[in-house]
């Protein structure tokens, strides 16, 4: 599996973010909750993410690894090019 592939599936980026953004581990259904998906799907996603060592789990909850966070950090500048990018086009419409 591809990480575009893995990313590309439905809720994984969503998974992400509310992770980056929790100041703790996460249950699973505080990240039900915050993901607002079902437990399916958030029960594929992380077996996928934990899979390939992006998401972890410990007695708190789900958090990402030091391979989470470094990719996070990385799609960070382009959520911010997306943002200006949606700007760019409300203003010219």
């Amino acid at each position: 599996m591809t990480l575009l592939d893995l990313l590309g599936r439905r809720m994984a980026l969503r998974v992400l973010w509310e992770l980056s953004n929790a100041n703790a581990p996460l249950t699973f259904r505080e990240l039900e909750a915050a993901a607002e998906t079902n437990p399916s799907v958030l029960n594929k996603r992380l077996k996928e993410l934990r899979d390939t060592q992006i998401v972890e789990h410990c007695k708190e909850g789900y958090c990402l690894t030091s391979e989470g966070r470094s990719l996070v950090a990385l799609i960070l500048p382009l959520h911010a090019w997306s943002e200006s990018w949606a700007s760019k086009l409300r203003t010219e419409r």
